[in-house]
């Protein structure tokens, strides 16, 4: 039978899960952009692929209307195409504050160049992919427009069941890749790559050939293919994705647009490329958390997680939702905490105006739990706390130290308005886990 104290803890979750019309009321809920990853912009992304072979549309990069004005002016372009550059996608039917509609414009002439550009630098861009206010504007790319003859889909993708790289293709570019696998599963090509030998020549040859690129485009497409590879190889990236990779009028094979994943373990040996990470788009709180190598997402609930552990952070917030409530972030410590960022995860909990109780679910096997209770009780009673909290930590039997921790704090905050009920402090006996309960 569950005890007084333990139905306690979950009576209390339960009821603030069961009040998203009061906190609708007092607060309006914040749209946060999950993003954990590094992310590059557009131009970014391209200057990557051609400082290393790979063919794209010449471009300049602008700040201001004047910079983008003489941008034009030196491609000395048929066409000039004119992009905002933000990490949402959507970009082409997006609206700005200014008015101007589309963050992806065509011209002919370099004056208009630099009008459009005064209505898009500065303002907020809305697509369906941004928040409702949009995001600002800080850069717009000017690039030269190439006619598409032809489009095709490639790209260079890290697959767990090939064990390695994988070459993933087809001949009908410029749309869903997705749409395409599901009613036309025969035109997508594979060809799994052994990162020990690496792309073989017949495999380009192959994979060009698929995608439908004949007589002299062939070799320009399989070399552009293999330059793209060892791209994907140098920058550590988890994917590379080209659509469409096209051919020109003119017999030119282009990559005209790139998404390009990276595997954040890599950080370490790819400072110049995570030096290119753009922020601003960020919230607040997100890049506060990355100071303190917290992994934080924000979420519109009123639950904060404080966890331990990617997997065990997403349980949480899956049960948290199965018991009717609604987490407001996915918050991992990771295993090698410190007590300075368990206090600092406190103080970006307590931060967001949505958050209505905290719960605590710490896994001991690989933090140690007296940091963990030294950080909750140090936040505590510095930061005010005005919220319940509820603390799970899961230690070894020998381990007494966090639990005198945790019920020291509540003897020295009497006063306080905070409702504190520390549950489920596991020890391990032998034959059975039982719980020990403690109510402060």
């Amino acid at each position: 039978m569950a005890s007084p104290v333990a139905a306690q803890a979950r009576k209390l979750l339960r009821d603030l899960a069961l009040r998203p019309p009061l906190l609708a009321a007092r607060s309006q809920a914040v749209q946060l952009t999950p993003r954990r990853w590094l992310n590059l912009q557009e131009y970014q992304s391209k200057k990557l692929m051609s400082d290393n072979g790979v063919k794209v549309q010449r471009f300049f990069v602008a700040d201001s209307a004047k910079e983008a004005l003489e941008a034009a002016k030196r491609l000395n372009a048929k066409e000039i195409v004119l992009k905002a550059q933000i990490l949402a996608g959507g970009r082409g039917k997006g609206v700005f504050s200014s008015g101007l509609k589309g963050g992806v414009h065509l011209t002919k002439d370099p004056q208009v160049v630099g009008q459009l550009a005064k209505q898009m630098i500065g303002y907020n861009l809305a697509t369906k992919q941004t928040p409702k206010e949009g995001v600002k504007v800080n850069k717009v790319m000017v690039a030269e427009a190439l006619d598409i003859s032809r489009e095709t889909y490639l790209a260079i993708l890290m697959d767990r069941s090939c064990n390695g790289p994988v070459l993933v293709g087809s001949p009908q570019g410029g749309v869903d890749i997705e749409e395409v696998a599901a009613s036309n599963p025969e035109l997508i090509f594979k060809e799994e790559i052994d990162i020990i030998e690496g792309i073989k020549d017949s495999q380009a040859q192959r994979m060009a050939e698929n995608l439908g690129f004949l007589g002299p485009l062939k070799n320009q497409a399989a070399d552009q293919i293999k330059k793209l590879y060892n791209l994907f190889l140098k920058i550590d990236a988890t994917q590379v994705e080209v659509n469409p990779f096209g051919e020109t009028p003119e017999g030119q094979v282009v990559c005209f647009d790139a998404k390009i994943n990276f595997d954040d373990n890599a950080e370490f040996r790819q400072k110049d490329i995570f030096a290119m990470d753009d922020k601003s788009e960020n919230e607040p709180i997100e890049n506060e958390a990355a100071k303190y190598d917290l992994k934080y997402i924000g979420l519109d609930g009123n639950i904060a997680c404080f966890v331990n552990g990617a997997g065990l952070a997403m349980a949480t917030c899956d049960i948290i939702f199965l018991n009717g409530g609604k987490p407001a972030n996915f918050l991992d410590l990771g295993g090698g905490v410190k007590e300075a960022q368990v206090y600092q995860a406190f103080k970006l909990l307590t931060a967001d105006p949505k958050v209505e109780a905290i719960l605590v679910n710490i896994f001991g096997g690989i933090v140690n739990c007296a940091i963990i209770a030294n950080g909750i009780t140090k936040a505590c009673r510095e930061l005010q706390l005005k919220v319940p909290l509820v603390v799970r930590l899961e230690v070894a039997a020998h381990s007494a130290g966090p639990r005198k921790m945790l019920r020291l704090y509540p003897r020295s905050a009497e006063k306080s308005s905070v409702v504190v009920v520390f549950c489920s402090l596991w020890e391990r006996r032998v034959g059975a886990l039982e719980p020990t309960i403690s109510h402060c």
